[in-house]
């Protein structure tokens, strides 16, 4: 392999994709660039066609956005790099998930059919699509009925973010779509597909996401109580051989050389997860480090030596991180998103033009206006549950909760309340993990919201552990690129490689001993309001969200 070998790692998140140049000696960054979806996440209207309303706890998008990114972003870099074309040897992707494509046979989005193009159903269900979580319930409560093995697996409940809920979702609600679509896709598989032509399906999402367990799915027997309808969901639109993560699912294409400038014939790899693919990135896939990737969500990943049951977590996967070890996946499903939507709907004007005279962001200014509190001085405590709760309690049905509000409460209060809320909500996975045998000595992020130093010494003095960090700005795109150089040959596997491509700062932040005790007594109240609103003492969040669809229902039927 050439010295100036370099990979591809293209990174599709909920609101645009990013392509980034790696050379594969050493792991150097040469060049990236970033394209948004056009039509970015619908999730209030079907803007792809007239602006439909959608009903409430939706999520679409369109596919088409995603070979967009491929056009632009991976040439663009290519230009920012300053690199040949002919000295990219592999390309890899990795993608929210589960985010679900009916397809044809050959592949095209349902969405694409001229008489589908205005039924919601035949769209992208992006990872935060919850309207399926009556679905959920009844599968999570025919599971324990039934004594179903595979359900400690993922810690006692599948969530409605997933490939079976969100597939009985359409059927139920779409049996016409749900009888056309072939195959029910991963987008991480769909895009792999599009580039080399063939249909792979990756351990990963299936594992996590489609209840993939000891080399079986759930049982035609199991589905057909559900409905008798879904009995063959599996073989007939889910089953499809799995490759392992760093394996060489084929090679590009000469339409998708085209898109990308890429040469046609180059190693394409298996598709990954952005948070699964982002550990061998941050060179942390050894027992004991949980990988969080803190974003819109945050995804926390670790592996393990054996496989334990660990009450809510996401998963438990043989090789659904690295090969050869147990891959853990547990999860917030709003952080960043949660801090964003405050600021958005939240804040007065005077604090925006306070921002804006002092050229910062209003997230920076609420940082500054309340990192040198005492802990514990804005009186508050919150729930960091606006888009449900996905571990422990794996329940999307919870809401966003603040207490202790006065007529003195600042808008900086509130904003660190809920900064705090999100590490208690780590804090409370990784006890999970600790209480289960699967213990976690180190805690590496990843993400966008590294960027907050207040944030990250908040985690270490929340969870009491050190908090190293990732190398890279550009985690899952580096994951993908190293995964690229994996199935390109140049390296063994993928652990080899995320030691010479990846890479972390350790114990970046430590604890501060006075602030992890005076933490404690704060999460003592955070797992008070977490066990009553959460675990059925008060289920006033979930009778909430029942009223609000059946207005929403009334008003549509009445319209």
């Amino acid at each position: 392999m050439a010295d100036d070998a370099v990979t591809i790692g293209v990174d599709y998140g909920t609101l645009s994709g990013r392509a980034l140049v790696v050379r594969v000696r050493d792991g150097a960054e040469l060049g990236t660039a970033v394209h948004p979806y056009e039509h970015a996440v619908m999730d209030t209207v079907l803007s792809a066609h007239r602006d439909e309303q959608l009903p409430p706890d939706w999520a679409l998008q369109v596919p088409q956005d995603y070979i967009n990114v491929l056009k632009h972003a991976v040439p663009a870099a290519l230009a920012e790099a300053g690199v040949s074309p002919h000295q990219v040897v592999g390309i890899g992707t990795d993608f929210t998930a589960c985010t679900m494509i009916p397809v044809l046979k050959d592949g095209t989005p349902l969405n694409e059919l001229p008489h589908f193009a205005d039924r919601p159903h035949a769209y992208v269900k992006l990872w935060k699509h919850h309207a399926a979580q009556g679905q959920a319930d009844r599968l999570n409560e025919l599971a324990h009925q039934r004594g179903e093995g595979w359900i400690r697996r993922y810690g006692g409940f599948i969530s409605s973010e997933w490939e079976f809920a969100k597939g009985l979702q359409l059927l139920e609600e779409d049996p016409e779509i749900y009888a056309v679509m072939d195959h029910w896709v991963e987008a991480a598989d769909w895009i792999v597909w599009q580039l080399t032509g063939r249909y792979t399906k990756n351990a990963c999402t299936a594992g996590y996401k489609a209840i993939y367990q000891d080399g079986a799915y759930p049982s035609p027997e199991f589905l057909a109580e559900l409905n008798p309808e879904f009995a063959e969901f599996v073989q007939d639109k889910v089953d499809h051989p799995i490759a392992p993560l760093g394996g060489h699912a084929g090679s590009l294409t000469t339409e998708a050389a085209q898109w990308t400038g890429l040469p046609e014939g180059i190693a394409v790899a298996v598709g990954n997860v952005d948070a699964h693919v982002t550990a061998p990135a941050a060179n942390a896939v050894e027992p004991g480090q949980m990988v969080a990737i803190m974003g819109t969500s945050t995804c926390h990943v670790m592996n393990g030596e054996r496989l334990s049951e660990v009450p809510g977590m996401c998963g438990a996967v043989d090789g659904g991180i690295t090969e050869g070890l147990w891959g853990y996946e547990a999860g917030q499903s709003g952080v960043g998103d949660i801090f964003a939507w405050y600021v958005k709907n939240q804040v007065p004007h005077d604090y925006a033009q306070e921002a804006q005279n002092a050229e910062l962001s209003l997230h920076e200014l609420l940082t500054l206006k309340s990192q040198d509190q005492p802990v514990g001085g804005h009186g508050l405590i919150a729930l960091d549950w606006h888009s449900g709760n996905r571990s422990v309690l794996v329940d999307h049905e919870l809401s966003g909760l603040v207490v202790g509000q006065t007529l003195a409460t600042a808008p900086e209060d509130i904003y660190r309340a809920l900064l705090e809320a999100t590490a208690f909500g780590t804090r409370t996975i990784i006890e999970a993990f600790n209480d289960s045998g699967v213990p976690v000595r180190e805690l590496v992020v990843a993400g966008g919201l590294l960027k907050n130093t207040f944030l990250m010494q908040t985690y270490a003095d929340v969870t009491n552990l050190p908090i190293s960090t990732i190398t890279s700005d550009q985690g899952p795109a580096l994951g993908s690129a190293i995964h690229a150089a994996v199935a390109a040959g140049v390296y063994e596997d993928v652990r080899a490689a995320g030691r010479v491509m990846g890479g972390r700062t350790s114990d970046a932040y430590t604890p501060d001993p006075e602030r992890v005790e005076q933490y404690n007594a704060l999460y003592a109240e955070y797992k008070r309001l977490h066990d009553y609103f959460g675990r059925g003492d008060n289920d006033i969040m979930r009778r909430l969200k029942a009223i609000r669809r059946q207005a929403y229902a009334q008003e549509a039927h009445t319209s």
